[in-house]
């Protein structure tokens, strides 16, 4: 069988690995997992047990000077008239002093002067020692608000905002209930802000009614009670005592969510409190996984928007990574080419073309420290992979992008796919989807930041089966991880195979996350997974803001 039938192959299994797994858990809201413990914050006993206190105020609408968007699609315009809201009660410092003192029971009373308007509620409260028999150490607290008709939520003076969010800090909907974990690991005593930006609606044809709130509360969780993970299979092949002191005893993979088509090229943000990115190149589209277990659509048609989409296995994004300034890149398979999201959320596109030959289909991608981006660009996202009648290049290569410059680096791989450098960037190492050919390549980096002296790393040809390599990453310690037959192999950098685990789904991609650097998060078909190492990885990505 050919190489790109293989590929047409491994494609069609993981749609329909999809569509036996039609109870999708992929959701945009909060689990509906029962608290552990839940106080009613629109009654006075509730109220009294966590020490809560109610102020309102009216909000108003007001104009204001700004100006239009200039050439750069900043605010750098002529003047404009336009319109802005007051008071700006967000903070967590602000002073509501003034403000009134509102009955816990009086949250249904209709407020606010009613049709195109906007108030606030605020309110304090304080983690007690126990609820009940409940302890609250080391438990999460989530804040739940359904607000008629639309609410925004401030905890603590932050309001996160991340491109596709809805609900939790932002508008969930007509009134729909905001869910925003305020709270992990808590300790008794802690005391809390929150601000709630309520909003009559909807705003295209306001409503004669008025602002009110029709329940809220406090929902408590025990530690690993919201956004648990559950414990996958599990199997670890400890080929070396070595692996001991990268893989601990007893560790598991963990299932995170599950029901999509084809998950791949996962990246890490460390902003928000964190979360994970990842694509579906199968359906199109990038998601996002927050720590309370929520799964939110991040960006739709994120790889291909043509009237031919029905020919393609996967049309949308592969391998994400973010560069020095937090935006995030994105290897566009049906769109055949790179582009980055910029802050103010337009789109740049950094390479699609190599001597005037469109490029194949870019596949992973990661930047070096100087700023330089280097991407594989195997076929596999063409309708028709390698026997494609679009395809223009005649190699699979392996590319850099600096400074607007693309440079091709090597082309003596059928299938380049997953890449990463060593701690030290001196090795550039290159894996290859190829089921004659299943190596790991290391490069030597040069001074300008091309390779030579490509050899052999690690072999896997030998082991049977119709599956070559895909995912790699490094860990500080210099040992290469790599998508290969059976599960994830980890390889020392001296290319000494020390073990391989094995979950419930073969994983694509991996990628290092959580504030330690310690879990490898993998995107596995139809499943997001994760197992925590006692090795950070290397090339953790930077903290910076979201484009929004």
């Amino acid at each position: 069988m050919t190489s790109h039938r293989l590929v047409r192959v491994w494609m069609a299994a993981a749609l329909l690995a999809a569509a036996a797994t039609a109870a999708a858990q992929v959701s945009s809201s909060a689990p509906a997992k029962r608290a552990d413990a839940i106080v009613d914050l629109g009654s006075r006993e509730g109220a009294r047990l966590v020490g809560a206190e109610w102020r309102f105020s009216e909000g108003s609408i007001v104009e204001t000077t700004h100006r239009y968007a200039g050439a750069d699609l900043k605010a750098s315009g002529p003047e404009s008239r336009t319109h802005d809201v007051t008071p700006k009660a967000g903070a967590a410092d602000f002073d509501d002093s003034a403000w009134s003192v509102i009955d816990p029971a009086s949250l249904q009373e209709r407020r606010g002067p009613g049709r195109l308007s906007v108030a606030w509620y605020r309110l304090r409260f304080k983690a007690p020692e126990k609820l009940g028999a409940f302890e609250i150490k080391g438990s999460t607290a989530v804040f739940e608000i359904v607000v008629d008709d639309y609410a925004e939520v401030w905890v603590n003076g932050r309001l996160p905002i991340v491109l596709g969010s809805s609900g939790g800090a932002l508008v969930a909907g007509f009134n729909a209930p905001n869910r925003v974990v305020v709270g992990r690991d808590l300790q008794g005593g802690e005391e809390f802000t929150i601000a709630i930006l309520a909003a009559n609606g909807p705003l295209s044809n306001p409503p004669a009614n008025h602002i009110w709130i029709r329940s809220a509360t406090l929902d408590f969780y025990r530690p690993g009670g919201i956004g648990a993970a559950q414990p996958a299979m599990t199997t670890i092949d400890r080929r070396d005592p070595a692996l001991d002191a990268i893989v601990p005893r007893g560790a598991t993979i963990e299932k995170l969510a599950g029901g999509f088509t084809f998950t791949e090229g996962p990246v890490w943000v460390n902003e928000n409190g964190g979360y994970l990115l990842f694509s579906d190149p199968n359906e199109n589209t990038i998601y996002r996984w927050a720590p309370d277990g929520q799964v939110s659509v991040y960006r739709v048609k994120s790889g291909y928007a043509g009237v031919n989409i029905g020919e393609y296995f996967q049309p949308g994004s592969n391998g994400l990574a973010l560069d020095s300034e937090g935006r995030l890149t994105i290897d566009e398979h049906g769109n055949r080419r790179v582009t980055r999201l910029e802050k103010n959320g337009s789109l740049t596109v950094l390479a699609d073309r190599y001597e005037g030959k469109r490029l194949n289909s870019p596949n992973d991608l990661v930047y070096k420290s100087d700023g330089a981006l280097y991407f594989t660009d195997p076929p596999f996202g063409l309708p028709k992979t390698y026997a494609d009648p679009a395809k223009e290049l005649p190699f699979s290569g392996v590319f850099r992008l600096k400074d607007g410059r693309l440079q091709l680096l090597a082309t003596d791989l059928k299938g380049p796919n997953g890449l990463a450098f060593s701690p030290d960037e001196r090795y550039l190492y290159v894996d290859n989807w190829d089921v004659e050919k299943k190596v790991v390549m290391r490069y030597e980096v040069e001074s300008d930041g091309s390779l030579s002296h490509g050899k052999v790393f690690f072999d896997m040809t030998a082991v049977p089966g119709e599956i070559a390599l895909d995912g790699l990453k490094v860990d500080r310690a210099g040992n290469v991880y790599v998508s290969g037959p059976g599960g994830l192999w980890i390889i020392s950098a001296e290319g000494k195979h020390l073990g391989t685990i094995s979950g419930p789904e073969l994983a694509a991609n991996f990628a290092w996350g959580d504030p330690d650097g310690r879990a490898l998060y993998l995107t596995a078909r139809t499943g997001l997974y994760r197992i925590r190492l006692n090795i950070p990885g290397a090339g953790l990505p930077v903290a910076g803001r979201s484009s929004n």
